[in-house]
């Protein structure tokens, strides 16, 4: 893989501004109801692709590097969602989520996808596969105590920092027939929108609920109102449930990161119709996605400059070999990452090598 810096956040900002269409950077400062902001909305900007540091990942003052050791304080704090999670501060106020457990899809999996979201130019929160060292947790989460400081260690885990950016409409999210409604003259093309639906279904998003979608808007409002953004950007803010198969009730053994279902799930439902392949979960907003042979074409360009070792880092940096081919089944054993790079290269050849009317 080629070598190459990876960007800090503020620097991933600035050139994504400077590449937006003109029409988008020249908006006027307005008013902006919650429908115009997805009127005007993009869903991607271009990245390197080639010189994308998988492993290492999004940079900056933030970041961890792989598998760091972390000490945290815990933060008795409810989040939402059922998968095993919790607050800790980090010094005196840099407050993080922490997903952890062996048995949780979500660990591997949201790292897997968020990078390669990130990778490929779609918006994604930012998560790092890290070993940390809770003070002050509870027994109840079951880490590994360390007798001597009475702190719990928890490995497998991975810290989450959200995607740089203001969220417009917290905890509302955007729902995925909401894209339909960006106009294309001064918002996202089809295309775009296409290619990221084919995105969801390559990756078997499950877990398609509004609140799993954020609505931001990037770089400073214009003027001084508060209600004004002159970039707002939709992005899938919630990936744990991915490379297994989509299913109604969200079930994190079978959603998130099940190599025996992602390997038996064909990307496309009606080959003919080009209809993606991707069930609706009871609470979902997309379901069956008709895609244009444009939005085919796009997402199989951006998965065509993905190098062997690129995809090889992107599983391996999700410690993929820790979670069992078929979860639930400990005599189904663990995979290699081979086994997974293989898998994500047939599922890419089903893009590339398809055609729609």
């Amino acid at each position: 893989m080629a070598s190459g810096r990876t960007p800090s956040p503020i620097g991933v900002l600035i050139l994504t501004l400077v590449l937006l269409p003109s029409h988008v950077r020249s908006t006027p400062a307005v008013e902006d109801t919650r429908e115009a902001l997805i009127a005007r909305a993009q869903v991607w900007m271009p990245t390197d692709i080639p010189n994308m540091d998988i492993k290492t990942g999004p940079g900056g003052r933030v970041a961890f590097p792989f598998h760091a050791t972390v000490t945290c304080k815990y933060l008795d704090k409810k989040l939402s969602g059922l998968s095993p999670k919790f607050a800790c501060v980090i010094g005196n106020e840099d407050e993080v989520k922490v997903k952890y457990g062996g048995t949780n899809g979500e660990v591997y999996a949201e790292v897997a996808a968020t990078r390669l979201l990130w990778a490929l130019g779609f918006g994604a929160d930012r998560m790092y596969p890290v070993r940390v060292i809770c003070r002050g947790c509870p027994s109840t989460l079951h880490g590994t105590l360390r007798k001597d400081t009475g702190e719990y260690v928890f490995d497998p885990a991975a810290i989450e920092r959200k995607m740089p950016g203001v969220e417009r409409t917290p905890n509302e999210g955007w729902s995925w027939k909401e894209l339909d409604i960006v106009d294309e003259s001064v918002g996202t093309s089809r295309t775009h929108r296409d290619a990221l639906k084919l995105m969801a279904v390559f990756l078997q998003h499950t877990d398609t609920k509004p609140q799993q979608q954020r609505l931001l808007c990037l770089g400073k409002p214009q003027g001084e109102a508060p209600t004004t953004c002159a970039h707002p950007f939709m992005m899938i803010n919630d990936l744990g449930l991915t490379f297994g198969r989509a299913n109604i009730l969200n079930r994190n053994s079978t959603g998130g990161m099940n190599l025996t279902e992602w390997s038996r799930t064909p990307v496309w439902k009606d080959p003919a119709k080009c209809i993606g392949n991707l069930g609706k979960s009871f609470t979902g907003t997309l379901e069956h996605p008709v895609i244009t042979e444009a939005g085919r074409q796009f997402l199989s360009d951006l998965l065509a400059q993905l190098s062997d070792q690129q995809i090889y880092d992107l599983f391996a940096t999700a410690r993929v070999t820790l979670r069992v081919r078929t979860p639930g089944d400990a005599h189904s054993g663990f995979p290699t990452v081979d086994e997974w790079v293989q898998v994500f290269k047939n599922k890419r050849e089903q893009i590339v090598n398809h055609r729609c009317a």
